[in-house]
């Protein structure tokens, strides 16, 4: 009721027997002041209506959170991709002030990758700056930092294959998968530096350098493989195991044989012609001795 300019919230509680029996209310009598009992129909206006118990706010505006499960075998980012195009038109319906917003893991990643994409220039030119000490050579740089985008083939085509998301933790892994093959590039780009410095044909220096390096490439590559074998099938981690598997797997091979022809085809390395044939001069005849 209002006093002034307040409004006063009155409460009311019927007996046990009467809690249940909505119907009835408007026949509750009142006491007035001077003690006539009055039925309640005739000082107020009855109506039914829904209250939260709880009215949740984030970011200060209120919100109604709908949830779902989902079957076992699927992803809840692909759930939320295949639902929100078919929300489009009651999101256009809305009224002024309401909005649907998407939540769960599809929000959860995007934070992620929001704070991955703030650090990421100060990443890329701390490795570039350790490359450029490394290498000391920016023609070398640009040669091992191109070879980055190689795990992609892999890393796709496993994610493809296997049904896994490409989200926050498959993107960790995809930064970890560049690192690993720089790591591949540096490793082949320095031997053949070594044997060209050693006296060695550039051509010849570059084939035996990728023969002597490819056992110890390939081993490495393929203990870290084996070991994201147990990640794999993690329901957080297994997009990340998956990436860097497929990734390394393919990009391994591709090092081996990609690398070397580009370094031929950057440094305008060229197979060395065969040199001519030496002929050998034809014998002179024995002169018989002659009689003095």
């Amino acid at each position: 009721m209002r006093q002034g300019i307040e409004q006063i919230n009155v409460v009311a509680r019927a007996i046990p027997q009467e809690r249940l029996a909505l119907d009835r209310l408007p026949d509750l009598t009142v006491a007035t002041r001077n003690g006539v009992a009055v039925p309640l129909s005739q000082i107020a206006r009855i109506h039914y209506d829904y209250e939260e118990p709880i009215l949740w706010r984030r970011n200060r505006d209120l919100v109604l959170t709908a949830r779902a499960d989902i079957a076992d075998g699927v992803q809840a980012p692909d759930v939320s991709n295949a639902i929100l195009p078919k929300l489009q038109g009651i999101k256009d319906a809305l009224p002024p002030g309401y909005r649907i917003e998407a939540g769960g893991s599809i929000e959860e990643s995007a934070k992620a990758n929001t704070a991955i994409i703030a650090v990421f220039p100060v990443m890329a030119i701390a490795m570039l700056a350790i490359l450029m000490i490394q290498l000391q050579s920016f023609s070398r740089l640009a040669l091992v930092f191109i070879t980055a985008p190689l795990g992609l083939i892999g890393a796709v085509g496993a994610l493809l294959l296997s049904g896994r998301p490409f989200g926050f933790v498959a993107l960790l892994g995809l930064i970890a998968l560049a690192g690993m093959i720089m790591r591949n590039t540096v490793i082949l780009v320095d031997q053949i530096d070594h044997d060209i410095a050693a006296g060695h044909a550039p051509f010849h220096a570059i084939i035996d350098a990728t023969i002597r390096r490819a056992r110890p490439v390939v081993l490495t590559a393929l203990a870290a493989i084996l070991g994201m074998i147990p990640l794999a099938r993690s329901v957080f981690w297994g997009p990340m195991a998956i990436t860097i598997m497929g990734g390394l797997l393919i990009a391994t091979i591709l090092t081996l044989l990609v690398v070397p022809a580009l370094y031929a085809l950057w440094f305008r390395v060229r197979e060395p012609a065969a040199g001519p044939a030496i002929e050998s001069e034809p014998a002179l005849p024995l002169q018989e001795p002659r009689a003095a």
